[in-house]
């Protein structure tokens, strides 16, 4: 049902649809203008953050009624419009994506005024585009516009994973752009002009487009193309950018893994797999039964080289690279309980993973340390950080009484349903093999002995922006344990039921 402009909100559907995009490229301007004056610069950014989230969460009314809303952006092609509509799914995402802003802003003034980097402008700068450009690609309304902000995400993360400027940050950014530009031109365009050219369209709609289009025997194909071809959801061969970004600033490894890349990837994924394709189409098909174990696979083996990595960050992008295939296989399994586990694992992976990005952050502005072998008794003088790192974890391996549970049980459920019992096998074991990886550094930190001396003594944390945001990410995972009921009824609406 499409309701454009119903008054649910405090703002007509369309307007605030319009505003979400026009407001982080609004916060572009002012951090411009107050470049030599970093509280303004700051402020802006915090302020563009609130702004963009309270127009988000206006929709959600009108959204929970059943209206769609829409708004028309341009006609660059006939019968193809570029178009924002926002439904159930996007709305999840954006809802996420906006409120992550707001933490991560908070968390960057106390990084990157303690880290003393350079810069500073640029970043907030670049990082109010991507922001952008996730809202762009949560309210897509059709696979034309949502590749096109796709690519813009691409492009305006390139800088900030480029930000240092060293020679290490340029070989970075190559492989990020080499990877993403490489899979998204090569492999998603050639399956979007290929699904256009058998459905006569590129709508997203309910059951997807291509039911009777297409030949039973070209559709794990068709599959295939987008699968591979959403790089950003970092499906084994096509990972490798993941854990090359991490020489970016803590503040952005968290807008890649949390906020917005990553998560536009997945979101992709299960968005084309809805509207696209459709479940029953897949299912039919068994299109997604290899793409299935392609994803099984990714699972365990970046868990595996998780195990092998010392480095605090390059563990968690191995954790990340293992985590987003648990989405791509709740779409895959094209059934209600796998579909709304993928959908709740996007919320559940966002905020425990940024917590667990935060204080590697943390670790590293307070303490100076970045491999994990460094990290025995840091606890003792970083007690907050690795009890925010240690509900982090919980939510990234599935275990109450924070939310990752949730879309895990959903995922579990999916797999059954589907009687892919050697696909639960997979779930289980990554999630014992994250339980060791993950755990292993606040035991580390609270139990280990220190090889020397800690210096300074006494309690010595990250500075109060920094632990904030770790404080707010880390309640909320809690928080989305007791009361997941919001996206629960979100998804609801996605499924059918």
């Amino acid at each position: 049902m499409n309701v454009p402009g119903a008054p649910f909100g405090f703002l007509p559907g369309g307007t605030a649809v319009l505003l979400a995009l026009l407001l982080p490229l609004f916060t572009t301007v002012l951090i411009g203008w107050f470049r030599d004056r970093p509280n303004l610069r700051e402020a802006a950014t915090l302020a563009g953050g609130v702004t963009l989230f309270c127009v988000v969460l206006s929709l959600f009314p009108e959204v929970m009624a059943g209206g769609r809303p829409r708004i028309l952006l341009a006609t660059p092609l006939p019968g193809i419009p570029l178009v924002l509509e926002v439904e159930p799914l996007g709305y999840l995402f954006s809802l996420v994506a906006s409120f992550l802003w707001i933490v991560t802003s908070l968390y960057s003034i106390g990084y990157m005024r303690g880290h003393h980097e350079k810069n500073q402008t640029r970043f907030y700068l670049f990082f109010a585009v991507a922001i952008t450009a996730t809202m762009g690609v949560a309210f897509s309304g059709n696979l034309l516009t949502l590749f096109l902000f796709y690519e813009a995400l691409t492009l305006s993360t390139f800088p900030l994973v480029t930000h240092h400027q060293t020679e290490e940050a340029r070989k970075a950014g190559r492989v990020y752009l080499g990877i993403l530009l490489g899979t998204s031109v090569g492999l998603l365009l050639l399956g979007i002009v290929w699904a256009y050219a058998l459905a006569g369209t590129l709508e997203f709609r309910a059951g997807g487009i291509l039911q009777g289009h297409i030949a039973p025997g070209a559709v794990p194909f068709l599959l295939a193309l987008f699968v591979f071809g959403v790089g950003k959801a970092a499906v084994m061969p096509f990972h490798r950018w993941l854990p090359a970004a991490m020489v970016a600033p803590t503040p952005v490894s968290a807008l890649l893994h949390a906020v917005a890349v990553v998560k536009a990837g997945v979101f992709t994924i299960l968005k084309v797999s809805l509207y696209t394709f459709g479940p029953e189409l897949i299912a039919e098909t068994g299109a997604g039964d290899v793409l299935l174990w392609v994803a099984g696979a990714t699972i365990i083996l970046a868990s595996l080289v998780a195990f092998t990595k010392d480095n605090l960050k390059a563990r968690l992008a191995y954790s990340t690279v293992s985590q987003l295939s648990y989405i791509v296989l709740g779409a895959l399994v094209a059934n209600r309980w796998g579909i709304m586990g993928g959908g709740m694992h996007i919320v559940m992976h966002a905020f425990g993973k940024i917590t667990l990005f935060f204080g590697a952050g943390a670790i590293m502005v307070a303490a100076h340390r970045t491999k994990i072998s460094q990290m025995n008794g840091l606890g003792r003088t970083m007690p907050f950080t690795f009890a925010a790192f240690f509900v982090g974890s919980l939510s990234i391996i599935g275990l109450p009484p924070a939310g990752g549970a949730w879309s895990k049980w959903y995922l579990g459920m999916g797999t059954l349903e589907a009687g892919h019992w050697g696909l639960l096998f997979v779930l289980m074991l990554s999630s014992l093999l994250s339980l060791v990886y993950l755990l292993e550094i606040p035991l580390k930190a609270f139990f280990g002995r220190p090889d020397q001396p800690l210096e300074p003594a006494g309690i010595h944390e990250a500075p109060l922006p920094m632990l904030v945001a770790m404080g707010v990410t880390s309640l909320v995972s809690l928080a989305l344990f007791a009361y997941p009921e919001p996206f629960y009824r979100l998804l609801a609406l996605v499924v059918g039921g």
